[in-house]
């Protein structure tokens, strides 16, 4: 055998036995006389020891073979270690070698391998699988395995049922673009890649399985963020024969499961709030309830006085940036700068301190008295010592761009603290958004949500005002997962893509199978999907997803170790009856 243990298992009960481990050379320490390597598994690190009074020239001279990350199987006899480290599972002991041999040989990595590593990001991801020996990274994606079994535990004890849905589907014009597939065999036609598995759910649900899971890979070929992959994971479920608080109910009880199982948390019933309500008083249907700083609009209180920069907008809005008063002059700058970056997009931002003995100063003092800078201080609940950070604009937009402003106030006060945890329901989502490009509504979730019941005489006189049986779940500010019930009547479902701007014949050649699953005696049903890569990430402290993947893509969508996408050669491209014009060779790509 290559090993009786691994080499985090050995401790002072094992002294005396003769063990064979085997790993990777992390590092090798000679003082002539004496030589130490500290051999590694995904396990742990367990030291062992040559010196010249027990240990044969023979040994001596294949350990100084070994260089970093070599791949050595050991024999020798566990001993108590002189110099013991505390920092280790088997600092204690080390073992005393008798026998090594050289299982694999290795060039030397381009970083070191070590907690604390010199390698940068890209060239970390071009060697992921070195990466991966990183503690760091192992332990992360350890943490992931372990949460998506305490998920399939707690959903099996649900009576949840497991199924696996097509990864070749057809492609839908709704949501993000599809990544498309060509068919050899039906030249000119392609299959996508699914966004999600929602139209099979729904078609179990009509197929009797009454609840239904996965935890299922989608992918969405979008323009990439930071933090954005274009195939990312899933825990999709659906159930039948339910109602919104059902739903909710089964999924706050999952939520809070993971939290007291990883977190040793316990919570009572999640706070709730709706979709109108989380716009107001954060500017996002995903707010960090971690922290308060809520929006206080004081359009009536600003406008009137001859500042044009309040008085030609819709809404004046601000927040009170908790004791921050000691803001110079240049961190105001700052933070103006950050606020007119491309991505924020805000033309300003107006600041009023609210000083310890009572007093306000603000960069508009020109316009406003005091008596009018302590009425916008009283609507937003500040106090001495307080920093008022007020923009304006267009409703929506300004909310967008005060909300990014909170969030990064919050950060740098260190109030978004990652071992804090807030989850929040936002429900009464719209159903529709009005897209002014393309003069058609779209649906805010996806083309299945089923409208409130209370709502429906609002299709077709006011379709704006109508408000989706849809709800989100929100952690830390993340959305982490969401959902809808579904609708089941094949009338409604034709109503609701007449609306979208589909033609009877457009409706039935997307979605005709699911039409037609619909005469055959639908269940009432709905779901909700979880993001799993986030709720990973934020369960183990963090918010960057691309650290819980094993093989990540960078932010150009490319997977630099295999250097994927690439081109593939034109007798594939014949065979799938694909023809690609490129430019020339001497003509700009």
């Amino acid at each position: 055998m290559f090993r009786t243990h691994t080499c985090g298992q050995l401790t002072q009960a094992n002294i005396n036995e003769k063990v064979t481990l085997s790993g990777w050379v992390a590092t090798l320490r000679d003082k002539g006389f004496m030589l130490w390597i500290d051999l590694r598994d995904r396990y742990g690190i367990t030291q062992i020891i040559l010196d010249e009074d027990r240990s044969s020239t023979e040994l001596f001279e294949t350990a100084l073979l070994l260089g970093r990350e070599y791949v050595i199987q050991v024999t020798g006899t566990v001993i108590e270690r002189t110099a013991k480290n505390p920092q280790l599972a088997t600092g204690e002991i080390e073992i005393l070698a008798e026998e090594i041999k050289i299982l694999n040989e290795s060039a030397l990595p381009p970083f070191t391998i070590e907690d604390q590593t010199d390698g940068g990001e890209d060239l970390r991801m071009k060697y992921r699988y070195l990466d991966i020996r990183r503690n760091p990274v192992k332990d992360k994606l350890i943490f992931r395995s372990k949460v998506a079994q305490e998920v399939r535990k707690y959903l099996d004890a649900q009576d949840f049922v497991e199924v696996e849905t097509p990864v070749l589907i057809k492609s839908t014009p709704e949501g993000a673009r599809d990544f498309v597939v060509p068919s050899r065999m039906n030249p000119g036609q392609f299959y996508a890649l699914p966004q999600s598995p929602q139209t099979f759910k729904q078609l179990l649900m009509v197929g009797g399985l009454d609840k239904y899971f996965q935890i299922v890979k989608c992918f969405r070929d979008e323009d990439l963020r930071a933090d954005r992959q274009p195939e990312f994971t899933q825990i999709d479920c659906e159930m039948s024969f339910v109602e919104q608080e059902d739903i909710i109910e089964v999924f706050e009880g999952l939520t809070k499961h993971l939290l007291k199982t990883f977190k040793n948390l316990d919570f009572e019933q999640f706070p709730r709030m709706t979709y109108a309500e989380a716009m107001k008083r954060y500017g996002n249907d995903k707010p960090d309830i971690r922290f308060g700083m809520e929006f206080a609009e004081i359009t009536d209180l600003a406008q009137g006085k001859g500042f044009s920069v309040f008085d030609d907008q819709e809404l004046v809005v601000g927040i009170a940036a908790e004791q921050c008063n000691s803001y110079t002059r240049k961190d105001i700058d700052k933070l103006i700068d950050w606020v007119k970056r491309p991505q924020i997009g805000a033309s300003g931002l107006i600041w009023v301190r609210c000083n310890e003995d009572g007093t306000y100063k603000s960069s508009v003092d020109k316009f406003f008295t005091e008596d009018d800078l302590a009425a916008w201080a009283k609507r937003m609940n500040a106090k001495p010592g307080d920093l008022l950070l007020i923009m304006s604009g267009k409703g929506d937009k300004v909310r967008g761009q005060l909300s990014a402003l909170r969030m990064e106030i919050g950060e740098r006060l260190g109030l978004r603290k990652p071992d804090e945890f807030a989850p929040l329901w936002v429900v009464d989502f719209p159903l529709l958004e009005w897209d002014d490009e393309t003069q058609r509504y779209y649906a805010m979730h996806h083309p299945f949500t089923s409208p409130k019941v209370e709502d429906y005489d609002l299709i077709k006189t006011n379709p704006g005002e109508v408000r989706a049986n849809a709800y989100d779940l929100v952690l830390n500010g993340n959305e982490i997962g969401g959902g809808s019930i579904r609708i089941f009547d094949r009338k409604l479902q034709a109503e609701m893509f007449e609306l979208l701007g589909f033609s009877p014949e457009q409706a039935e050649a997307q979605f005709g199978f699911l039409m037609n699953a619909f005469k055959y005696g639908a269940p009432p049903h709905g779901g909700l999907a979880f993001g799993f890569d986030r709720l990973v990430s934020i369960l183990d402290g963090s918010e960057t997803i691309r650290d819980y993947i094993a093989f990540p893509k960078n932010n150009s969508g490319r997977d630099v170790m295999i250097d994927a996408p690439a081109k593939i050669d034109e007798a594939q491209l014949e065979e799938l009856s694909i023809k690609i014009d490129l430019p020339s060779t001497d003509e700009p790509k």
